[in-house]
């Protein structure tokens, strides 16, 4: 029997960026689907239309491959608190604008916030370094206006950074596992009302209150 007509674009070739961009599109399908202990790297070839000597030049094994699609997604959500961070100079603004960035995330094409959020490779060490350290680096924007409004430690920032991030987290995938019953603006209104509640109840550091 013949091959399908769609095999024949493997042959096709692309300059490295963008092939490498194909390879993680089909490695991003395949990993959301299934996890990283069920996908094979023969689907992630086929599904990318190229040959596993190809998929083997850019990425030498499974677990590169994930790597590399698990810091871009990272990557993604970092950036993505980081604008929400930037797009006002109000504490108040902040606070919606930083689990707009988490429901976004969350709610964006493909679902790569699995990989990040439902790892199923937790336990390698490589991956648990980048999932806590996309983890702290979210909290450790947060803290910073944390620290200079509310006039608390370093050490009470940062925890109140990460409890701000972790809350957007799983409150944002909870949102999402119920079918969005509740539309996404009013979702991150109740959250943002309940975090600025709590955060507002610090004096201003520069208030000189007791």
């Amino acid at each position: 029997m013949t091959a399908t007509p769609q095999a024949k674009p493997a042959n096709v070739r692309l300059p490295r960026p963008a092939r490498r961009r194909q390879l993680l599109g089909a490695a991003r399908e395949v990993f959301v689907a299934q996890g990283y202990h069920a996908a094979a790297m023969d689907e992630i070839a086929e599904r990318a239309g190229v040959s596993k000597p190809v998929l083997y030049q850019h990425f030498p094994g499974k677990l590169e491959l994930y790597l590399a699609l698990l810091d871009e997604s990272a990557a993604e959500l970092i950036d993505a608190v980081s604008q929400a961070l930037a797009s006002t100079s109000d504490n108040r603004e902040r606070v919606p604008a930083t689990f707009r960035a988490f429901f976004d995330y969350v709610s964006g094409v493909g679902e790569a916030f699995r990989l990040v959020f439902e790892s199923d490779l937790s336990n390698e060490p490589a991956v648990r370094a980048r999932l806590n350290q996309t983890m702290y680096e979210c909290a450790g924007m947060v803290s910073e206006f944390i620290r200079s409004d509310a006039g608390v430690s370093d050490e009470e920032a940062d925890l109140l950074g990460m409890a701000l991030v972790g809350m957007a987290q799983v409150s944002s995938r909870y949102w999402l596992s119920t079918d969005r019953v509740i539309p996404q603006s009013q979702a991150e209104d109740l959250l943002a009302r309940l975090a600025w509640r709590g955060i507002s109840g610090w004096p201003l550091a520069d208030s000189g209150a007791d």
